[in-house]
């Protein structure tokens, strides 16, 4: 666990991750540099579901760190994405969050481009009777949009600014490629959709959803009705890069005598006040092989696939500068799931979201430790539940490696690795 300071000037204590300089949240030029290395960097970016662009000429907005972007299906059925802004003035050219267009039209100046993003049109390209008009040798085909690279996998789809960026599958890694494939292994339907802003640095929400250790801590209501708790079977595991994470839970798999005094033991307070009148909010129905309960899924930089109990959703996360960020929840369950399963999965998508019984808490946690860590930059986190050193696999919820693991991942793609680097 040595210390050294990174090429960039970061001072890292350990070089393990297992100090964060509380500097990284904050940082104006830091938060320039990730824009450039990390989301137009050689990543694959969460756009959305093929499920939200299911007919011929659909699109929706979204982003890529601040970048705004438009994903669409063609007339022919291909998925595109192109920049959210205009190739003659920048303006921003589609207004509405999602809709289904011919083409997309300029407001200012009216210049048109078809679903791919190639400019077909530009008002009075030759002049009007010989007067003005672009040069001879304007070239259309030279000023569309910019465009992203595609690629879909399991309905899920994604954008790279790079040409470097590795197939998906590779990128992605055989754990998220089994989990999320059986995730999205069927066909689905959406649910709904949540929005919300928190206050803090995206980073923070990064680490949160690759955070085992907070889950029954913060979380009141998943320690008292068994969601998720710190003495049932459980982990939180890496690709080999360390760069994406899965964090699971098997319900059940510990008993609440058990539990009640693990946390008693601890000091944290195991509510006995709080029941509830319908427990089919928490009622897990087995649905996959292994049974397992829960899985938090985090793909670096910007996505989350989530299913607590038989809630499923995806989730787009967008940065908003270096202190402020906005989730999007995609709620979904199966395409032939009876009107029963459907109820079931719309009742519990009420554990998420900004207003969620579960995950109401983590926006004011994060806006917590922004508001205490802006003053104070120079402090540094200590993260370092499940051990130090190497970076590993651990089939237990005490655990931070994870986050850790983020860390290594962000600082090798921003060029401020400290000395000696573990990863």
């Amino acid at each position: 666990m040595n210390s050294g300071k990174s090429g960039a000037g970061v001072d890292w204590e350990r070089n393990d991750y297992s100090r964060l300089p509380f500097g990284l949240y904050h940082d104006p030029g830091i938060y320039r540099t990730e824009q450039e290395k990390i989301f137009r960097g050689p990543v694959w970016s969460v756009l959305g579901l093929e499920a939200e662009i299911p007919e011929p000429g659909d699109y929706r907005v979204t982003h890529i760190g601040d970048v705004p972007v438009v994903f669409n299906r063609d007339p022919g059925g291909g998925i595109n994405a192109f920049v959210n802004r205009c190739a003659h003035r920048g303006a921003e050219i589609v207004r509405e969050p999602y809709g289904n267009v011919q083409d997309f039209t300029c407001i200012y100046h009216a210049w048109c481009y078809t679903h791919r993003g190639d400019l077909v049109g530009v008002p009075f390209v030759k002049g009007v009777q010989g007067k003005g008009g672009m040069p001879a040798d304007f070239d259309m085909g030279s000023h569309g949009l910019r465009k992203l690279r595609i690629a879909t996998f399991n309905g899920l789809i994604f954008g790279t600014f790079s040409a470097d960026t590795e197939p998906i599958e590779q990128y992605l890694g055989s754990m998220l490629v089994e989990n999320v494939g059986e995730i999205l292994g069927r066909p689905i339907r959406l649910l709904g959709y949540q929005r919300q802003r928190i206050y803090a640095n995206w980073k923070m929400y990064m680490e949160n959803v690759r955070d085992a250790y907070h889950a029954s801590l913060l979380h009141e209501f998943n320690r008292t009705f068994g969601l998720s708790r710190l003495t049932q079977t459980s982990g939180g595991h890496m690709d080999e890069r360390h760069r994406h994470a899965m964090l699971f839970q098997y319900k059940g798999s510990d008993g609440d005598t058990e539990a009640k005094k693990a946390y008693k033991d601890d000091r944290v307070q195991r509510s006995e006040y709080m029941t509830l009148n319908d427990s089919s909010l928490v009622q897990a129905v087995k649905e996959n092989k292994s049974g397992v309960s829960t899985r938090i899924i985090s793909i670096f930089p910007n996505g989350v696939v989530h299913q607590i109990a038989n809630c499923l959703g995806m989730r787009r996360v967008r940065t908003r500068g270096p202190a402020e960020l906005e989730i999007e929840f995609v709620l979904f369950g199966y395409a032939d799931d009876d009107e029963a399963m459907t109820a079931h999965r719309v009742n519990q998508a009420n554990m998420v979201g900004p207003a969620g019984l579960i995950s109401m808490e983590d926006g004011e946690a994060l806006e917590l430790v922004q508001r205490a860590t802006a003053p104070n930059p120079d402090g540094s986190a200590i993260i370092e539940m499940g051990g130090t050193g190497a970076l590993m696999n651990l089939d237990t919820r005490v655990n931070e490696m994870p986050v850790r693991g983020f860390w290594s991942y962000y600082s090798e793609l921003m060029g401020i690795e400290p000395a000696g680097a573990i990863r």
